[in-house]
Protein backbone atom coordinates (compact mmCIF):
# COMPACT_ATOMS: atom_id res chain seq x y z
CA UNK A 1 0.00 0.00 0.00
CA UNK A 2 2.82 2.40 0.91
CA UNK A 3 4.61 1.55 -2.32
CA UNK A 4 1.47 2.19 -4.39
CA UNK A 5 0.93 5.56 -2.70
CA UNK A 6 4.56 6.48 -3.28
CA UNK A 7 4.29 5.59 -6.98
CA UNK A 8 1.14 7.71 -7.26
CA UNK A 9 2.88 10.60 -5.51
CA UNK A 10 5.90 10.35 -7.81
CA UNK A 11 3.68 10.22 -10.89
CA UNK A 12 1.64 13.21 -9.74
CA UNK A 13 4.75 15.25 -8.96
CA UNK A 14 6.33 14.38 -12.30
CA UNK A 15 3.20 15.41 -14.21
CA UNK A 16 2.95 18.63 -12.20
CA UNK A 17 6.58 19.58 -12.84
CA UNK A 18 6.26 18.59 -16.51
CA UNK A 19 3.18 20.77 -16.89
CA UNK A 20 4.92 23.72 -15.25
CA UNK A 21 8.04 23.19 -17.35
CA UNK A 22 6.01 23.11 -20.58
CA UNK A 23 4.03 26.20 -19.58
CA UNK A 24 7.05 28.29 -18.64
CA UNK A 25 9.03 27.04 -21.64
CA UNK A 26 6.19 28.11 -23.93
CA UNK A 27 6.06 31.55 -22.31
CA UNK A 28 9.82 32.03 -22.52
CA UNK A 29 10.02 30.83 -26.14
CA UNK A 30 7.05 32.97 -27.15
CA UNK A 31 8.49 36.09 -25.51
CA UNK A 32 11.93 35.50 -27.01
CA UNK A 33 10.52 35.00 -30.53
CA UNK A 34 8.36 38.12 -30.26
CA UNK A 35 11.32 40.16 -29.02
CA UNK A 36 13.48 38.98 -31.94
CA UNK A 37 10.77 39.68 -34.52
CA UNK A 38 9.18 42.86 -33.17
CA UNK A 39 11.85 44.33 -30.90
CA UNK A 40 10.66 46.93 -28.41
CA UNK A 41 7.18 46.91 -29.98
CA UNK A 42 6.61 43.51 -28.38
CA UNK A 43 6.72 45.03 -24.86
CA UNK A 44 3.36 46.75 -25.15
CA UNK A 45 1.26 43.61 -25.63
CA UNK A 46 3.36 41.05 -23.76
CA UNK A 47 0.69 40.64 -21.10
CA UNK A 48 -2.11 40.25 -23.65
CA UNK A 49 -0.15 37.55 -25.46
CA UNK A 50 1.05 35.36 -22.61
CA UNK A 51 -0.85 36.70 -19.60
CA UNK A 52 -3.44 33.90 -19.49
CA UNK A 53 -0.82 31.14 -19.53
CA UNK A 54 1.24 33.01 -16.94
CA UNK A 55 -1.79 33.31 -14.67
CA UNK A 56 -2.54 29.60 -15.05
CA UNK A 57 1.06 28.63 -14.18
CA UNK A 58 1.19 30.90 -11.14
CA UNK A 59 -2.18 29.71 -9.84
CA UNK A 60 -1.01 26.14 -10.30
CA UNK A 61 2.14 26.91 -8.30
CA UNK A 62 -0.06 27.32 -5.21
CA UNK A 63 -0.01 23.50 -5.04
CA UNK A 64 3.63 23.81 -3.93
CA UNK A 65 2.38 25.04 -0.57
CA UNK A 66 0.89 21.59 0.03
CA UNK A 67 4.00 19.60 -0.93
CA UNK A 68 6.00 20.28 2.28
CA UNK A 69 3.00 19.09 4.30
CA UNK A 70 3.10 15.82 2.33
CA UNK A 71 6.74 15.29 3.24
CA UNK A 72 8.32 16.52 0.00
CA UNK A 73 11.87 17.53 0.92
CA UNK A 74 12.47 19.64 -2.20
CA UNK A 75 10.14 22.34 -0.94
CA UNK A 76 10.24 24.11 2.42
CA UNK A 77 6.98 25.75 3.43
CA UNK A 78 8.12 29.28 4.31
CA UNK A 79 10.38 29.87 1.26
CA UNK A 80 7.71 28.35 -1.00
CA UNK A 81 5.00 30.46 0.64
CA UNK A 82 7.00 33.68 0.16
CA UNK A 83 7.85 32.96 -3.47
CA UNK A 84 4.34 31.85 -4.45
CA UNK A 85 2.50 34.67 -2.68
CA UNK A 86 4.82 37.42 -3.93
CA UNK A 87 4.17 36.38 -7.51
CA UNK A 88 0.42 36.02 -7.03
CA UNK A 89 0.23 39.49 -5.47
CA UNK A 90 2.34 41.10 -8.20
CA UNK A 91 0.57 39.33 -11.07
CA UNK A 92 -3.06 39.49 -9.97
CA UNK A 93 -3.26 42.46 -7.60
CA UNK A 94 -0.78 44.84 -9.23
CA UNK A 95 -0.55 43.95 -12.94
CA UNK A 96 -3.88 42.35 -13.82
CA UNK A 97 -5.94 44.97 -11.97
CA UNK A 98 -4.25 47.95 -13.66
CA UNK A 99 -4.45 47.85 -17.45
CA UNK A 100 -2.04 50.77 -17.76
CA UNK A 101 0.69 48.78 -15.98
CA UNK A 102 0.35 45.79 -18.30
CA UNK A 103 2.06 47.57 -21.20
CA UNK A 104 5.07 48.71 -19.15
CA UNK A 105 8.52 47.45 -20.19
CA UNK A 106 9.18 46.31 -16.64
CA UNK A 107 6.37 43.74 -16.92
CA UNK A 108 8.09 42.16 -19.92
CA UNK A 109 11.42 42.14 -18.04
CA UNK A 110 9.75 40.64 -14.97
CA UNK A 111 8.12 37.84 -16.96
CA UNK A 112 11.47 37.08 -18.62
CA UNK A 113 13.20 36.82 -15.25
CA UNK A 114 10.47 34.66 -13.72
CA UNK A 115 10.61 32.21 -16.61
CA UNK A 116 14.40 32.14 -16.88
CA UNK A 117 14.40 30.79 -13.33
CA UNK A 118 11.33 28.58 -13.57
CA UNK A 119 12.45 26.70 -16.69
CA UNK A 120 15.62 25.69 -14.86
CA UNK A 121 14.12 24.81 -11.49
CA UNK A 122 11.17 22.83 -12.89
CA UNK A 123 13.58 20.89 -15.12
CA UNK A 124 15.56 20.01 -12.00
CA UNK A 125 12.47 19.09 -9.96
CA UNK A 126 11.08 16.94 -12.79
CA UNK A 127 14.33 14.99 -13.17
CA UNK A 128 14.66 14.58 -9.40
CA UNK A 129 11.08 13.30 -9.11
CA UNK A 130 11.89 10.40 -11.47
CA UNK A 131 15.23 9.69 -9.75
CA UNK A 132 17.50 11.20 -12.41
CA UNK A 133 20.49 13.43 -11.78
CA UNK A 134 21.70 15.51 -14.73
CA UNK A 135 24.71 17.47 -13.38
CA UNK A 136 24.42 20.57 -15.65
CA UNK A 137 20.77 21.07 -14.66
CA UNK A 138 21.57 20.49 -10.99
CA UNK A 139 24.40 23.02 -11.14
CA UNK A 140 22.16 25.56 -12.89
CA UNK A 141 19.41 25.11 -10.30
CA UNK A 142 21.82 25.90 -7.49
CA UNK A 143 23.63 28.73 -9.31
CA UNK A 144 21.30 30.45 -11.78
CA UNK A 145 19.25 32.04 -8.98
CA UNK A 146 22.23 34.19 -7.92
CA UNK A 147 21.75 36.78 -10.69
CA UNK A 148 18.14 36.01 -11.64
CA UNK A 149 16.24 35.93 -8.34
CA UNK A 150 17.46 39.28 -6.88
CA UNK A 151 16.86 40.93 -10.26
CA UNK A 152 13.33 39.53 -10.39
CA UNK A 153 12.55 40.92 -6.92
CA UNK A 154 13.92 44.33 -7.95
CA UNK A 155 11.68 44.14 -11.03
CA UNK A 156 8.71 43.30 -8.78
CA UNK A 157 9.45 46.30 -6.56
CA UNK A 158 9.77 48.57 -9.60
CA UNK A 159 6.50 47.21 -11.01
CA UNK A 160 4.77 48.22 -7.78
CA UNK A 161 6.44 51.63 -7.96
CA UNK A 162 5.18 52.10 -11.52
CA UNK A 163 1.65 51.12 -10.47
CA UNK A 164 1.37 53.55 -7.55
CA UNK A 165 0.15 56.58 -9.59
CA UNK A 166 -2.68 54.48 -11.05
CA UNK A 167 -3.76 53.14 -7.66
CA UNK A 168 -3.63 56.73 -6.37
CA UNK A 169 -5.73 58.23 -9.17
CA UNK A 170 -8.24 55.38 -9.58
CA UNK A 171 -8.55 54.45 -5.91
CA UNK A 172 -8.45 50.73 -6.69
CA UNK A 173 -8.82 48.61 -3.52
CA UNK A 174 -8.95 51.76 -1.36
CA UNK A 175 -12.07 52.13 0.76
CA UNK A 176 -13.60 53.70 3.85
CA UNK A 177 -15.79 51.63 6.15
CA UNK A 178 -17.98 52.96 8.96
CA UNK A 179 -17.72 50.56 11.87
CA UNK A 180 -17.78 51.53 15.54
CA UNK A 181 -14.94 53.71 14.25
CA UNK A 182 -14.26 54.95 10.73
CA UNK A 183 -11.71 52.72 9.01
CA UNK A 184 -9.99 54.10 5.94
CA UNK A 185 -7.70 51.94 3.81
CA UNK A 186 -5.47 53.69 1.30
CA UNK A 187 -4.10 50.85 -0.83
CA UNK A 188 -0.97 52.65 -2.12
CA UNK A 189 0.28 52.79 1.48
CA UNK A 190 -0.10 49.02 1.71
CA UNK A 191 1.86 48.60 -1.52
CA UNK A 192 4.65 50.80 -0.21
CA UNK A 193 4.92 48.64 2.89
CA UNK A 194 4.82 45.54 0.70
CA UNK A 195 7.82 46.83 -1.26
CA UNK A 196 9.80 46.70 1.99
CA UNK A 197 8.43 43.24 2.79
CA UNK A 198 9.53 42.00 -0.66
CA UNK A 199 13.05 43.25 -0.08
CA UNK A 200 13.24 41.63 3.37
CA UNK A 201 11.83 38.39 1.96
CA UNK A 202 14.46 38.44 -0.79
CA UNK A 203 17.27 38.30 1.78
CA UNK A 204 15.58 35.40 3.58
CA UNK A 205 15.05 33.38 0.39
CA UNK A 206 18.55 34.17 -0.90
CA UNK A 207 19.96 32.87 2.37
CA UNK A 208 17.83 29.71 2.04
CA UNK A 209 19.00 29.15 -1.55
CA UNK A 210 22.59 29.88 -0.56
CA UNK A 211 22.46 27.20 2.15
CA UNK A 212 21.03 24.73 -0.38
CA UNK A 213 23.86 25.60 -2.77
CA UNK A 214 26.42 25.19 0.01
CA UNK A 215 25.06 21.72 0.82
CA UNK A 216 25.13 20.81 -2.89
CA UNK A 217 28.73 21.96 -3.34
CA UNK A 218 29.82 20.13 -0.18
CA UNK A 219 28.22 16.90 -1.40
CA UNK A 220 29.76 17.36 -4.84
CA UNK A 221 33.19 17.95 -3.34
CA UNK A 222 32.88 14.86 -1.15
CA UNK A 223 31.87 12.77 -4.16
CA UNK A 224 34.90 13.97 -6.14
CA UNK A 225 37.23 13.20 -3.22
CA UNK A 226 35.74 9.71 -2.92
CA UNK A 227 36.72 9.01 -6.51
Amino acid sequence: MYRVNRVKMTTSLTLYYLLQFCGHSWIFTNMTARLLFFGKDSFADTFYTIGLVMQACQLLSALELILPLLGNQQHRFLPSFLQVTERLVILFVVITSQEEVQSKCVVCALFFLWNMWDVVRYSYYMLTAVGMNYPPVTWLKHTWWIPVYPLSVLAEVYTIYESLPYFESLGTYSFTATLPVVVSVHFPYILKVYMIVLTAGMFYICNHLFMERKTYLRAKSAKLKAK
